[in-house]
């Protein structure tokens, strides 16, 4: 396999040692997957914490949100209805619980390396039915002065996309969950295209179909309509089991270029790229076939969930070229790499269109 990320040096950036637990009681297990924005001239990450109390031999503990606070649920582990096979979800007496309660936090760089929690920013934290397992993996676009937050809203109801928008990153509104369960991976193009919001998305089916890339359009950005399926797994490659979209599409000359993730058989994640047409990008025009990157380094293969390399937030730098991706390593860890957009260029493969 290619790869052709160039990682930092100080990798991984962030780890869950370097910021305190929200509340007492918990402590923080993983860091990652964070959307990234620019803002009073400093990189920002809108960076995913993901919580849950120590653990202790002979229980499985774990935290969700309730119309009155945090609570925390134990389960013993040896409980004869108990399925804890996988480090991110158990399922007890039939209902999915996620084993951690993720919120979002605001860190900031002047380096794009070195990050901290500025003061007077708030925790943005699951509210309401909807969220009550937690608020997961956002995308930032700004469109014309306003910033829009589409992020992973977790409950046993299902997964499903909620949008909160803002100007100051003090105030927010709250516009609720604008694409229902199941579906994820939301990321909002950074500029209209004939007067429209677009948006690329992804519902989960298990019965029909399967993991997949969907485009969608949006008079207003909260009202999302024509709905199109335009990349789908492919069987025998690194993207055969599901593909998500990364950050907000970047505008390029010869198209919209979108960064992926996608995951094999064997859940291990890589980063690839395709490309669609300017005026309609409901056309895909080029798509890698091999990964651009690939978990190889011990940050990204050793974790609370090794094997992966996952992004939902990049900065364009000023030459027009350079990519520069903050990315989640073996769901635990922040990390960053910079990409060539010719580079990337050169392993696309165009449709004959």
């Amino acid at each position: 396999m290619i790869d052709i990320a160039k990682r930092f040096e100080q990798n991984p950036l962030l780890s869950p040692k370097d910021l305190p637990a929200s509340i007492d009681g918990l402590q923080i297990t993983c860091l990652l997957n964070p959307g990234v924005f620019q803002y009073e001239g400093k990189t920002w990450l809108l960076v995913r914490v993901a919580e849950r109390p120590e653990q202790k031999e002979g229980v499985i503990s774990f935290p969700i949100l309730t119309e009155t606070g945090t609570e925390i649920i134990e389960i013993p582990t040896n409980a004869p209805e108990l399925d804890a096979s996988d480090a991110r979800i158990i399922n007890y007496k039939g209902v999915d619980y996620l084993t951690t309660l993720s919120h979002l936090r605001l860190l900031c760089s002047e380096d794009g390396i070195n990050f901290y929690e500025p003061e007077g920013y708030p925790l943005l934290v699951g509210e309401g039915i909807l969220e009550a397992f937690g608020i997961e993996d956002c995308r930032v676009a700004l469109i014309e002065g306003k910033y829009y937050l589409t992020f992973t809203s977790v409950s046993d109801n299902g997964v499903g996309v909620g949008l909160r928008t803002t100007t100051d990153w003090k105030t927010f509104e709250k516009h609720g969950m604008i694409l229902p369960a199941h579906n994820k991976d939301c990321a909002i193009f950074e500029e209209k295209i004939n007067g429209m919001f677009y948006a690329l998305h992804r519902p989960s089916s298990v019965e029909i179909g399967g993991n997949y890339i969907w485009i969608t359009s949006s008079p207003d950005g909260l009202h999302w309509g024509n709905h199109k399926c335009i990349i789908k797994t492919r069987k025998g490659l690194w993207d055969s089991k599901r593909v998500g979209a990364g950050a907000a599409p970047i505008k390029t000359e010869k198209g919209w270029l979108s960064i992926y993730h996608g995951a094999n058989e064997n859940h291990q994640y890589c980063l690839g790229a395709f490309l669609m047409d300017l005026k309609d990008p409901s056309k895909v025009i080029a798509q890698t076939e091999l990964p651009i990157m690939v978990p190889t380094e011990e940050y990204e293969v050793s974790g609370f969930f090794g094997n992966v390399v996952f992004t939902n937030g990049h900065i364009v730098e000023p030459d027009g070229d350079t990519i520069t991706i903050y990315y989640g390593a073996s769901d635990e860890f922040v990390c960053g790499a910079k990409f060539s957009i010719e580079e990337i260029y050169s392993l696309l493969k165009f449709n004959n269109v």
